[in-house]
């Protein structure tokens, strides 16, 4: 059966929803709205007599038609998105093209990837780059993303992962004022005589506040009225007086150098893993990514 050109366009479709089970997001991946991929897929499944999607007003679903055409599919356009990407190496670094997708932590979105993107964009200007943020541990490959940036010890084990960082030190903070009212806690465990500013994990977990001195380990459940997952509003609420937060030293240390907050229990901040760029080991790396790594490895926003 000859493949034509309209063909392959509605399979790549059909690849997108399949992978997003959503008409948005699938379609924010192609560049087209929802109603259109939709009026493509009915279409297609016309043309060819056979159903391939389950729609409802809630939920995306494969049909067995669907699952079976996902798993021939599938490996076919990544190999043929690698031989593209391929040939794209052979072009001037200047010249790169395309789009890549990442979904990344909020920590390495400011501390990460923002003093790079600026440099990027004007060395690779034909390169896009769409990011998620999401501090949610998100399946990159079920997001449609090409890779994502995460703490070392969070990446999955059947993925390749590359450093993009040195490990961080953790701090504990508060403004002078709340440590004036309050007093400065001289050991982890009179925290709980403290207002915390408690960490809701991307699993929906309550971080529990690390710390170490001379080798010994602790980690504790700090109590604390507010439960937050931003990084920004922990820093304003801490520099409002609002309490103590546990974050990244980097993330602190405008605060900090302007005396809008004071690091306390110095000497059992510890150091925690760097940030880490994992992806699929099946999946060639689009040049624009490879590209990307290189920059960060190059500027070094947070060591190496």
């Amino acid at each position: 059966m000859p493949i034509t050109r309209t063909d392959l366009t509605d399979l790549a479709s059909f690849l997108a929803i399949a992978r997003h089970r959503s008409f948005r997001r699938a379609g924010l991946e192609l560049g087209v709205s929802a109603s259109a991929l939709s009026h493509a897929l009915r279409q297609m499944e016309a043309r060819f007599g056979v159903r391939l999607i389950n729609r409802t007003s809630r939920s995306v679903t494969l049909t067995s038609a669907g699952e079976d055409l996902l798993a021939v599919l599938d490996a076919p356009f990544l190999a043929i998105g690698s031989a593209l990407d391929v040939l794209n190496r052979h072009r001037d670094p200047g010249d790169a093209a395309g789009r890549i997708r990442l979904n990344v932590l909020e920590h390495a979105s400011t501390l990460l990837l923002a003093p790079v993107l600026p440099v990027f964009h004007t060395r690779h200007p034909r390169v896009e780059i769409d990011i998620r943020v999401s501090n949610a541990l998100l399946d990159v490959v079920e997001a449609g993303a090409d890779a994502g940036i995460r703490y070392g010890g969070t990446v999955p084990q059947d993925m390749i992962a590359q450093r993009l960082s040195a490990d961080l030190r953790w701090v504990v903070v508060g403004a002078p004022a709340y440590l004036e009212r309050h007093g400065t806690p001289d050991h982890p465990q009179a925290l709980s005589a403290h207002r915390c500013l408690r960490i809701r994990l991307g699993d929906e977990s309550l971080y529990r506040w690390e710390f170490e001195r001379a080798g010994e380990p602790l980690a504790l459940d700090v109590p604390g009225a507010v439960t937050l997952d931003n990084t920004q509003f922990a820093l304003a609420l801490a520099a409002a007086g609002g309490g103590l937060a546990y974050l990244p030293e980097p993330c602190v240390a405008p605060l900090v150098a302007a005396g809008m907050l004071r690091i306390v229990l110095a000497e059992w901040a510890p150091m925690g893993a760097g940030f880490y760029l994992y992806y699929p080991g099946r999946r060639q790396l689009p040049t624009g990514l490879r590209l990307l790594i290189d920059l960060i490895r190059e500027v070094q926003p947070l060591g190496l």
